[in-house]
């Protein structure tokens, strides 16, 4: 399987957003919509930091 698990990155603390996305889509400036396997969906503000597809996680970076 091909999905990977997207966290949020704050300062020290990684917050998990949503496991098994299978789409990522820019959705305007910083801003990416997540699709999971089973279409659930949703949208995160922040930088993309790191995508690690062989560990299947995408990283995030809070902006502000």
């Amino acid at each position: 399987m091909c999905e990977a698990n997207a966290y949020l990155q704050d300062g020290d603390r990684e917050t998990l957003i949503m496991e098994a996305v299978d789409v990522l889509e820019p959705d305007g400036e910083n801003c990416w919509r997540l699709v999971g396997i089973f279409g659930d969906q949703k949208t995160v503000n922040g930088r993309i930091k790191r995508m690690n597809l062989v560990d299947h996680k995408i990283l995030f970076e809070a902006l502000g």
